[in-house]
């Protein structure tokens, strides 16, 4: 009895040991697991936001003007005008009988080309538009109401973030306790306006785990959140850059501006890449928390939407760079989001002085 219990006690003590050992991998395996999990999350982590503060509001400005043709192409006239006299030089002088000497030696004719040539060129303030300068770094807060199986209240905020030849657009909608989003653009500066090559979009919901949806824009290709890859088309926009890209439009193309014109965004969506329309509306005063402001309605066109699929619809601000000051997200007609800007929004100074 005491031989076998020796022998068990022998063998209970390797089995005990053995199960240590393979209780120890088990840790070691999961620890280096969560190691590698957590380094490759830090990998792929939203860009850092570029480092800027904001101490000046911004101040309203006269807005571009309406969309007519460019000076530097209404002098066409002109020539006409300039060339009569010597169409009509050259006209007396055929019907003459003789060629008369002044009309051989008539040196005022060269005189009035030079003229009129000068006339006819355009000044270089002209025909020549100031070079387009991208809005500062600049910050807006937004009262938030809305409707949700029932009425909700929140507030939102927008930074547009720029350094050098990058740009950051960082948009969070906040609805405590019930609901957060984080969207994040991040890309270059370039002729043709944003360039994303990047969009993050973090959602947490009460209850529920956090969820993170990334898109990247490399090349000629864009990858999905949900794996897949699709083909870049010309102008790409994410859901954050959208905005500021129509700001560049307007900026840059008043006339896209004007009642009844509409602009064409290409946007990449977590799961799908798409083409969207926006119709310009009429424009007019807008009620606001800090007062009332002039401002352009932009609503989307949504024969190309998908079921389920949320609709933006903005007023931009001509006195304000054609900044959103508000933004309509609907689902549907009983669930949306309102967001007013509440306070004149606020740019980084460059240089500015430490605090």
């Amino acid at each position: 009895m005491i031989a076998a219990m020796r022998r068990w006690g022998s063998g209970g003590r390797r089995l005990a040991l053995a199960g240590l050992t393979v209780l120890v991998s088990c840790v070691h395996l999961g620890a280096g697991q969560w190691v590698s999990a957590s380094l490759a999350l830090s990998r792929d982590a939203p860009p850092a936001a570029i480092d800027v503060r904001f101490i000046q509001e911004m101040a309203l400005t006269e807005p571009p003007p309406p969309a007519l043709p460019p000076p530097a192409r209404r002098p066409r006239p002109q020539p006409v005008v300039a060339a009569e006299p010597a169409a009509s030089a050259v006209a007396e002088a055929a019907s003459a009988p003789v060629p008369p000497p002044p009309v051989a030696t008539a040196p005022p004719e060269p005189a009035d080309d030079a003229a009129s040539a000068v006339a006819e060129a355009p000044s270089p303030a002209a025909s020549a538009p100031p070079p387009f300068a991208w809005p500062p770094s600049t910050q807006l807060l937004y009262a938030l109401e809305g409707s949700y199986r029932g009425p909700i209240v929140g507030e939102a905020q927008v930074d547009w973030l720029r350094e050098g030849e990058r740009y950051q657009v960082r948009l969070e909608v906040r609805v405590p306790p019930l609901f957060k989003r984080r969207m994040l653009s991040d890309g270059l500066l370039g002729d043709e306006g944003l360039s994303p090559s990047r969009y993050d979009q973090e959602t947490e919901v009460a209850l529920s785990a956090p969820r993170r949806e990334t898109v990247q824009i490399d090349g000629d290709r864009v990858q999905l959140a949900n794996g897949k890859s699709e083909p870049r088309p010309p102008g790409l926009q994410d859901v954050a850059s959208q905005f500021v890209q129509m700001t560049w439009l307007f900026l840059t193309r008043p006339e896209l501006a004007q009642t009844g014109a509409t602009v064409e965004l290409p946007l990449a969506l977590p799961r799908r890449v798409g083409r969207w329309i926006y119709r310009v509306q009429e424009r007019g005063p807008l009620e606001l928390p800090f007062g009332t402001i002039d401002a352009v309605h932009v609503v989307p066109q949504r024969d190309n939407a998908k079921p389920g699929e949320l609709a933006v619809e903005l007023w931009v601000a001509p006195g304000l760079l054609y900044l959103p000051v508000r933004i309509v997200i609907r689902q549907d007609a009983d669930n949306y989001l309102d967001l007013r800007l509440k306070t004149a929004p606020r740019i980084a100074v460059l240089n500015a002085p430490s605090s």
